[in-house]
């Protein structure tokens, strides 16, 4: 069964800190391909099974990295220009990197992206559970472990699959 209360998974992260901590150096000494296997196929199976639009909570509580060419496509799809896009949505650091400038996310409405078509490819991938080097993420998904139903439920699973290895 998969848990997707953001309470209960919230209360587990927190009495699951230490076994998290363990688990993720276990996880650092194992073969990065086979983890990648399993992490995938953890994944497709729990993503299908966790509708995002009934949690919404990656775009409550995550600051998210904004690329200069998609803050010009969002802003020519919003009709603003360049100085009101960024002055209304992103905020600029002295190195030119922009990060959107509210948590919660602007365009979050009723746990839906408002402009889900031109959504930025930190919310794109995120979880990132799909991508190849799970292993070299382990810090950011655990950081993300209470806060992401499918995070949570594909860890646990992984701590099922390696059980008898631990």
């Amino acid at each position: 069964m998969v848990e997707t209360n953001l309470q209960v998974i919230g209360a587990m992260a927190e009495v699951r800190e230490t076994e998290n901590a363990q688990f993720k150096d276990f996880l650092k000494r194992q073969d990065a391909e086979a983890v990648d296997a399993l992490v995938f196929e953890l994944n497709k199976k729990i993503e299908a099974q966790v509708d995002c639009t009934k949690c919404g909570n990656c775009c409550r509580t995550l600051m998210i990295n904004v690329e200069q060419k998609e803050a010009d496509d969002l802003q020519e799809f919003l009709g603003v220009s360049k100085d009101e896009f960024e002055t209304k949505y992103v905020e600029k650091g002295e190195s030119g990197m922009m990060v959107i400038n509210t948590i919660p996310c602007h365009f979050l409405s009723e746990n839906k992206c408002t402009v889900y078509e031109h959504r930025f490819a930190d919310c794109r991938n995120f979880p990132n559970l799909h991508l190849p080097g799970f292993n070299k993420r382990l810090f950011a998904t655990f950081m993300h472990y209470g806060r992401c139903p499918i995070i949570y439920n594909v860890v646990e699973e992984l701590k099922r699959e390696y059980s008898d290895t631990l």
